[in-house]
């Protein structure tokens, strides 16, 4: 990887007095998804983005742009390169591990960007190892803080595969309340028996996780529609939509999905047939960031 990425952070990774060079990179690649530009319709030519002054309206070019902080309406103080250099602080080079916490105390919302780290050179590759067994050994995720984009983030460290992952922690100042959505849900618990219906609906479609749940269906359909556009033929058809009121009664439907008869009892041939096609029910398995911090 380290071949074909420039790492996006480069520094220390402390844990007490022990610590290794290592570098960051970005674990999301960008490069297989469709990109669109925009386009004058009638010219078909592509729209150039332009940058204008906003008190002369003259167009300025970027690499002649500074940033500036506005401490009061339409007035700045420019920032140089020299100016964010002072402003620098440990978590800017050292990531400290200070902290560590079961994987599964961090609930998944705060979760942002992924980075792989890696060793930063041969010198660190013994400490990165052993560090990177020692918390796989624990189950646990480590804490720390890490400057980037300028801003102090605080990450998540855990063994993913024979390396490190470090991921990005959303700050809960920067997060929606959910209760300003969730206030207005009924309270009360829903009907006992339905959820016993509903609950077998899970257990029968429990199966193991692989990465190609998580494939990008609608770009593989908008990537069949341009195709069909260039060779000039019929476009496919739109999916409808389900109606919004065709609404069912709740306790059919969810028999329905089990594939009971009408009487209620279970029809033998749906019943020999799910049980032979359904996954085996099994203890339900660790979150996702459990399992990588366990891995080793």
């Amino acid at each position: 990887m380290a071949e074909h990425q420039h790492p996006i952070w480069r520094g220390h990774l402390r844990l007490a007095l022990v610590s290794c060079p290592i570098a960051l990179y970005s674990a999301r690649q960008a490069s297989a998804e469709l990109h669109f530009h925009f386009i004058n319709p009638k010219t078909g030519n592509r729209v150039r983005m332009v940058t204008l002054d906003g008190g002369t309206e003259e167009e300025v070019r970027r690499s002649d742009l500074v940033k500036g902080y506005e401490f009061k309406k339409d007035t700045y103080v420019l920032l140089d390169d020299a100016d964010f250099e002072r402003a620098k602080i440990d978590s800017s080079t050292v990531l400290t591990l200070d902290k560590f916490v079961p994987a599964d105390a961090i609930d998944p919302i705060y979760y942002d960007a992924s980075y792989f780290m890696v060793p930063d050179g041969e010198a660190g590759q013994d400490v990165y190892s052993v560090l990177r067994e020692a918390i796989g050994k624990t189950g646990r995720v480590g804490l720390a803080r890490l400057v980037i984009a300028r801003r102090e983030r605080s990450v998540a460290i855990m063994p993913l595969g024979r390396g490190l992952v470090l991921h990005t922690l959303n700050d809960p100042k920067e997060l929606h309340d959910p209760e300003e959505l969730f206030v207005n849900l009924h309270a009360g618990k829903p009907d006992a028996a339905m959820v016993r219906l509903a609950t077998q609906l899970v257990d029968r479609q429990t199966q193991r996780f692989v990465p190609a749940d998580m494939e990008d269906r609608y770009e593989a359909r908008l990537r069949e529609v341009i195709e069909a556009k260039l060779r000039g033929e019929e476009q496919p058809e739109v999916e409808e939509e389900p109606q919004r009121d065709n609404v069912i009664d709740l306790m059919t439907a969810l028999k329905r999905s089990l594939g009971d008869a009408a009487d209620g009892k279970p029809a033998r041939a749906t019943t020999r047939k799910a049980k032979a096609g359904a996954p085996a029910t099994t203890k339900p398995k660790a979150p996702a960031a459990k399992r990588r911090a366990a891995a080793r």
